[in-house]
């Protein structure tokens, strides 16, 4: 792979010191998040949308052997010349791979195994982290190692969760408090031409340019998450029995899969990292669905916004400066190997995803890109929706206000929650 493929997902100002601190510490990171895990643990797979935690370790690594050091390091020998097939995710540029849904199935290699392979692989980084002509290829490879951090954690929940002991990731770990939310307060703003997608130097993915301009009416964007206890009194209301709430598709998933309420929830407790616990009324609701977002949007009077008004909100505010951990200004995004868990901030980042009600789709103007870097977000441009924000599960810095998450309306396993709108 040549380094122009990548040229249209810029590593900004970095540094080559500042860019091998920051692949050092989100390797390190990854390696962290699996240290509670049995090897049975690790090779658990739930469902076709969730990944083994060992398969997330081993394609992340799979990834900066196959377009770094294959490409870059002189004489560079695969570790396993067996293995590509088994962590290529999507890439058919790279040729065959396992099926999806049987990545469940790979009892070989053991976690053990592929953390060996994570060590050399990591090491033999090393000469090529200090290249400036690499610079770009490598943010790239560190945003796409964090993304499967949050991956990793979404999915060994989903997995613990179909457990009937409830099993904790976390035994006894600290559960951050929330404070009772606020009286739902808006953000006001009066329309106009807004100047939409990535603008700055920094790093970002090719679906957040170019930037573009829109025309908004004048509306209003909450200024909190909706919460659990909210989305009680939706519940009690009857909110998952009301088919005029609900979009065609989403009444049609919600009697067709018997859903009743958020995923994880049963009566007043949910299932976390730390296996089931109370249900705090006040934290934000999230592992929601499109379909539950729009219809509780409906039932309380409000809308969901579209992605473009969100950015107009978020405009000015940072999503990816580094914060201690658990500050509530922080959005409890995760910087350690702590359990996830939502428990209410102000500002538009963390706790929970946010579903707009804009389509995934390409920006004016947006090419997909020659190579494998073409497969990475342009072709999933069909049938979801945008999400914005971060959530209790996003590692510090990789979301900014441009930042565009995607997921099909059915969704749920995610930390994916809800932020009114309504017109002026």
């Amino acid at each position: 792979m040549q380094r122009s493929e990548w040229q249209t997902i810029p590593a900004g100002d970095a540094s080559p010191p500042a860019l091998a601190a920051h692949f050092l510490a989100t390797r390190a990171l990854s390696e962290a998040l699996v240290a509670p895990l049995s090897d049975a643990d690790a090779s658990l797979q739930s469902m076709e949308d969730a990944s083994p935690a060992k398969w997330h370790l081993a394609h992340t690594t799979w990834f900066w052997e196959t377009f770094v050091l294959r490409e870059h390091a002189p004489g560079y020998v695969l570790h396993d010349e067996r293995w590509p097939f088994l962590f290529n995710s999507y890439y058919e540029a790279e040729g065959a791979r396992i099926a999806r849904a049987a990545r469940g199935m790979l009892s070989r290699p053991t976690l053990a195994e592929v953390l060996d392979w994570r060590a050399a692989v990591t090491a033999a980084m090393g000469p090529l982290l200090e290249d400036p002509v690499l610079a770009d290829l490598i943010a790239l490879g560190i945003a796409h190692e964090e993304q499967h951090i949050e991956l990793l954690l979404t999915d060994i929940k989903h997995a613990l969760f179909q457990n009937p002991l409830g099993p904790a990731m976390w035994e006894g770990a600290p559960i951050p408090a929330t404070t009772a939310a606020a009286e739902l307060g808006w953000h006001h703003h009066p329309g106009g031409i807004a100047r939409i997608g990535h603008q700055s130097a920094g790093f970002a993915f090719d679906n957040e340019g170019p930037a573009h301009r829109v025309l908004l009416e004048p509306f209003a964007l909450a200024d909190r998450l909706v919460t659990n206890g909210e989305w009680d009194a939706f519940i009690a209301a009857g909110g998952y029995r009301d088919a005029r709430l609900w979009l065609a598709d989403g009444w049609g998933w919600v009697q067709r899969e018997g859903i009743s309420a958020p995923l994880y929830w049963r009566e007043d407790q949910h299932f976390t990292h730390q296996g089931w616990q109370p249900r705090d009324p006040h934290a934000p609701v999230t592992h929601i669905s499109h379909f539950e977002a729009d219809a509780f949007a409906t039932w309380a009077g409000a809308r969901l916004p579209t992605e473009f008004e969100w950015e107009a909100i978020a405009l000015g505010q940072d999503g990816g400066s580094p914060r201690p951990a658990h500050d509530p200004a922080a959005g409890n995004q995760l910087d350690a190997a702590a359990p996830p868990l939502p428990c209410g901030s102000p500002g538009l980042f963390g706790d929970g995803w946010q579903f707009t009600r804009s389509a995934y789709l390409p920006y004016p103007g947006f090419r997909v890109a020659e190579g494998a870097v073409g497969e990475y977000n342009g072709k999933f441009m069909s049938g979801q929706v945008v999400l914005r924000g971060a959530s209790c599960a996003t590692v510090r810095g990789h979301s900014r206000v441009s930042y565009r998450n995607f997921f099909y309306p059915h969704q749920r396993w995610q930390f994916t929650g809800l932020r009114l709108a309504k017109d002026a």
